[in-house]
């Protein structure tokens, strides 16, 4: 097989040197699972690996790039078959292996998802980790408890990949969203994917009392801090908040009377390290609420891999909406 394209991270001086290099086969991680890469997407983790300014892959030189959608082109595994169209999304791709924005990627069998009904390669790619992540909240929430009737979802980072999908899956489920979101221009955009109401955080007052004024049936934050003590002091009885992310601080200043006054539950999703059952039953869920034109509607452009480091630091500057996609050398 010839040699292929992969944007491959070295350590430097000042952190990560990324850059776009040659490689063949016998260069990748190991794995029972060759894929031809199509697709892929940037997502808040990649940025952080991309740039230096998170340490995300835990030894280099490493190809960058958590998720991949592909066709396969060798399996040891039964399970899949050549010219399949597949889908992996983290399971440590571009942390503690070779990730997927490169022509090939190899994994193990376990990781692999076929690509679900109704998607293409491209439109897997503009869900990805974020939107899987985002349905992985919809089911945990659900599964413990979350229903409509609870009252409104809060969704902060609204207009993030992640705060994105999240708006337009728990509205396809028939919940009510308020997006909340610091960038004003956004208003249509959360609107259109389903938002029926927008807060701004400039205006946002967090209080400082151990319980607020019961507001949101649930929430799902991305953002971690100030913003995720606010909705613990917020949330309704009974109501959950899936914690997804920390854009804005691993700290959590709190009390226990909102969880034990009024049984609010705190979910932490992690759709990297998930079950494989799971993992499947939330892309069914996914399958099941979204449609083509849901992800083109997240979608904010494409871009090859020679793009990847400064979509990656736009989108750090929160100067990106949605999903960049990387269309992968093949």
């Amino acid at each position: 097989m010839s040699s292929f394209k992969a944007l491959r991270c070295h350590a430097a001086d000042k952190g990560v040197d990324a850059r776009v290099v040659d490689m063949s086969v016998d260069d990748l991680s190991e794995g029972s699972v060759l894929i031809r890469g199509a697709w892929s997407g940037i997502n808040f983790k990649d940025a952080l690996a991309v740039t230096g300014k998170g340490k995300i892959m835990r030894s280099m030189p490493l190809n960058a790039g958590i998720d991949i959608a592909g066709t396969v082109e060798t399996s040891e595994d039964p399970r899949f078959r050549p010219g399949e169209e597949v889908l992996v999304t983290g399971c440590g791709l571009g942390e503690t292996r070779d990730g997927g924005f490169a022509g090939f990627t190899r994994v193990p069998a376990d990781m692999v998802v076929p690509l679900p009904e109704g998607l293409d390669l491209r439109q897997a790619m503009a869900i990805g980790t974020a939107g899987f992540t985002a349905a992985m909240a919809l089911v945990r929430m659900e599964q413990n408890g979350q229903h409509p009737d609870l009252g409104p979802i809060l969704v902060n980072g609204a207009s993030g990949g992640v705060g994105s999908f999240a708006i337009r899956l728990f509205s396809r489920a028939g919940y009510q969203v308020t997006a909340l979101t610091g960038k004003a221009d956004a208003a249509d955009y959360l609107k259109g994917l389903g938002a029926s109401e927008i807060l701004d955080t400039a205006g946002l007052d967090l209080g400082k009392r151990p319980m607020e004024k019961a507001l949101w049936g649930g929430a799902v934050d991305s953002l971690g801090g100030e913003q995720l003590t606010w909705l613990t002091r917020t949330t309704q009885p009974w109501g959950n908040i899936g914690a997804i992310g920390l854009a804005a601080g691993i700290e959590l200043n709190t009390t226990v009377l909102p969880f034990i006054l009024r049984g609010v539950s705190l979910l932490g999703i992690n759709s990297v390290e998930c079950a494989r059952d799971l993992r499947l039953a939330v892309w069914r869920r996914v399958g099941e609420l979204l449609e083509p034109q849901d992800c083109e509607a997240i979608i904010a452009g494409e871009v090859g891999l020679d793009g990847v480091v400064d979509t990656a630091e736009s989108l750090l500057a929160r100067k990106v909406r949605g999903r960049t996609l990387v269309k992968l050398p093949n």
